[in-house]
């Protein structure tokens, strides 16, 4: 279990604990493991081809933390424990699941297709709930841990076109709460982080569509700015760190004040 050892002790400090980040390669998963290594964590990065990290292993090696690569790909479950599995063995614990990949359609609720459906509710839903359920299986023999599940603010309000994305997202958040209620007695706690749109390599094009962009900054209501990245990789070390040890089954908007309008 994640907890400081001392008054002394930096509640941000996670030196010493281990962390397994899926889709790591790019975007949030990439920013969210080098956070973790700055944090002090080795970090295990989760890629759908261990082949090609994009150099990642060697950033976080640079921080002074050990980089474990894996073949993850989160669609195919039992690879995706396997990997789990390693990340336990080779680090000799598991302390934090960080549940970052996923992705949506854009397509009209009419249009959306059953397989389409299916493939959303399977890379953002699904994969969460039964990666979640190995991971935990770790923390509870080892005492506890955190568990960060990758929401969206399509979880907490309409997006149209989006409604396929929208509703596993929202699952995403409804089971976090059923996850830290269950687990809460094993030391693990779990909880959400809800993003905006965030300045990455997946949200380029449509945010280089000054239309789209201009109204995606009317929409995030109070600050009326796209966010970067460490906007959200800070606040996932947070709720993994001994500072957040009393916070369990809460999704954090991290919208800019979208959904407060």
């Amino acid at each position: 279990m994640i907890f400081a050892t001392a008054r002394t002790a930096s509640p941000f400090d996670l030196t010493g604990t281990t962390v397994l980040v899926t889709g790591a390669r790019r975007g949030l998963g990439r920013a969210i493991a080098l956070e973790f290594a700055t944090a002090g964590a080795d970090v295990a990065i989760g890629l759908r081809d261990v082949r090609d990290d994009a150099g990642l292993a060697a950033e976080i090696a640079a921080l002074g933390s050990r980089a474990l690569p894996l073949q993850l790909d989160v669609t195919d479950l039992e690879g995706a424990r396997a990997a789990i599995d390693e990340a336990a063995r080779e680090f000799g614990r598991l302390d934090a699941l960080v549940n970052n990949a996923g992705g949506g359609i854009m397509a009209d609720a009419i249009d959306v297709t059953e397989q389409e459906f299916d493939r959303v509710w399977e890379l953002n839903t699904k994969s969460t709930y039964f990666l979640s359920q190995h991971a935990a299986k770790h923390m509870r023999d080892a005492g506890g841990g955190a568990i960060i599940n990758v929401a969206s603010q399509a979880g907490l309000v309409a997006l149209p076109g989006e409604s396929a994305y929208c509703v596993a997202k929202a699952a995403v958040v409804h089971l976090t709460r059923c996850h830290a209620v269950e687990w809460g007695g094993y030391g693990i706690r779990v909880n959400a982080l809800a993003p905006t749109f965030i300045e990455t390599d997946g949200t380029q094009a449509a945010l280089s569509d000054p239309a789209f962009r201009a109204d995606t900054v009317e929409r995030i209501a109070a600050l009326h700015r796209i966010g970067v990245p460490r906007e959200v990789s800070g606040a996932a070390v947070f709720l993994a760190s001994p500072a957040a040890s009393l916070i369990t089954g809460q999704t954090l908007a991290i919208d800019g004040g979208w959904t407060v309008r």
